[in-house]
């Protein structure tokens, strides 16, 4: 295969190097996103998947000979601003990455792009209050707390207080706190015996996630149903810290290695029990069924944690192979527009919530796999939420296109932003609940 040819092999990814000093050089970075850029602007087969690529190649075409050394080196922060690290383009559309010869990584380039700046102290205020998810939610938790900052969050005035203080859009939508906790109000389960034919891991810990404990905890109590009445002994993991996936985002990634020595402690007890980790949004799966992995290949584990690790419906789909799985629906659904999340295609699972929700009777499921451009924190930012509706807009028209009566994605902060992206454009509005709630429904608890 010569170098120009595309790799046809599986992208397989090389760990994190962020404890090598070099890793933090301005000098080496800015040679590699020379010779990085270099090969994406001959290529520019990523130009549809988010902000980074259309920017670099107006950067380059701008330059007096339509060449990449010609931009000045200022301006690659412009490009690294523009990329959420979905991994899209790693996954799905490069075919330079290892274990092609010019190894191109893109959004680990990005990520460390990302970790230099905020080592350099060049993060703002606002990206680090917004990163601090779970600091956020123990504050905004206190009764009193939650009631204020409910109304502040829903009042015109003051999101536009917010807008100029913080930087945070006065027109995203942002997600309000739940009066309790997910962890205040759920409770562990009984054990069941073992069934026969039993293959995958017969109980499950809970690892709920900060939106789920302090934003939707509905979500988090729908999926315990779905466990007890699929008679799957769970119980949660209680003194955890968020996956770290805000402040990775945010290239923090000191912060990230603090959030894994509180977490991989408990979960690995839980692994060698044999429980299956699941976790209710996709990006926290992926935290630790990837990026943890490569940011520390020798620790044994976290590698035994990333093993553990399970999205919901990925987990039921294995338990119905097992004939496990109960089937007893009670409730058509009717048409469902579901929107595949980014951190969740990056997986490679395959379309476990789409084939799951098509088991159910009287249910017609419309499967829509493109980025919705909410990207976490990235799309309520000010300089960046129009650009985040622009990139959705093809995602809300196909959701809308069928005139569902559900609308739902796996990553609940994309489906808000999708159900306002189809309420602004004036489409008619469906209904929008997480397919674990959906499913939950569908057997009528």
């Amino acid at each position: 295969m010569s170098q120009r040819e595309g790799n046809l092999e599986a992208p397989t990814r090389h760990p994190l190097d962020w404890k090598n000093p070099d890793f933090y050089n301005q000098d080496s970075l800015n040679a590699e996103m020379e010779r990085v850029f270099d090969i994406c602007h001959g290529c520019r087969r990523c130009v549809s998947l988010c902000g980074s690529f259309p920017t670099l190649f107006d950067l380059v075409d701008a330059t007096a000979d339509g060449e990449v050394h010609g931009v000045d080196k200022k301006d690659y922060d412009k490009v690294v601003d523009q990329c959420y690290l979905c991994d899209l383009c790693y996954m799905t559309k490069c075919p330079y990455t290892p274990p092609h010869v010019w190894n191109l990584d893109f959004p680990h380039l990005m990520l460390r792009a990302k970790a230099i700046k905020h080592k350099n102290g060049e993060t703002s205020f606002r990206d680090n209050v917004l990163s601090s998810t779970d600091k956020l939610g123990s504050f905004a938790g206190i009764p009193i707390v939650t009631q204020t900052v409910n109304a502040v969050n829903s009042t015109k005035v003051m999101r536009n207080v917010m807008e100029a203080t913080l930087g945070v859009d006065k027109n995203a939508w942002i997600p309000s706190y739940a009066p309790q906790t997910f962890k205040q109000v759920a409770k562990e389960s009984a054990a069941w015996p073992v069934k026969d034919g039993e293959k995958t891991p017969g109980k499950v810990a809970v690892y709920s996630t900060c939106f789920i404990n302090y934003n939707e905890p509905g979500i988090g109590q729908d999926l315990l149903k779905l466990l007890a009445h699929n008679e799957i002994p769970y119980k949660l993991v209680e003194k955890d810290a968020c996956c770290g996936m805000p402040k990775l985002e945010l290239g923090d990634l000191e912060s990230v290695a603090k959030n894994k020595d509180i977490n991989i402690p408990q979960l690995v007890k839980l692994a060698r029990e044999g429980y299956a980790i699941v976790t209710p949004i996709p990006s926290c799966t992926l935290m630790f069924k990837q990026e943890l992995p490569l940011m520390f290949p020798d620790e044994e584990d976290v590698q035994l944690v990333k093993d553990a690790m399970w999205d919901p419906f990925e987990y039921f789909i294995a338990r119905n192979k097992d004939g496990l799985l109960k089937t007893d629906f009670k409730v058509e659904l009717g048409k469902v527009s579901y929107h595949v999340p980014c951190h969740l295609r990056v997986q490679n699972v395959g379309k476990k919530t789409a084939e799951t929700l098509q088991m159910i009777p009287g249910t017609e499921v419309n499967v829509v796999e493109r980025c919705s451009g909410h990207a976490g924190t990235w799309g309520v930012k000010k300089e960046f939420h129009k650009t985040a509706m622009k990139i959705g807009k093809p995602v809300f028209k196909n959701m809308a296109s069928t005139e569902p009566d559900f609308i739902s994605s796996d990553c609940q902060l994309a489906g808000h932003h999708i159900e306002q992206g189809i309420e602004e454009n004036g489409m008619k509005k469906s209904q929008m609940a997480h397919p674990i709630s959906l499913l939950a429904k569908a057997y009528g608890l």
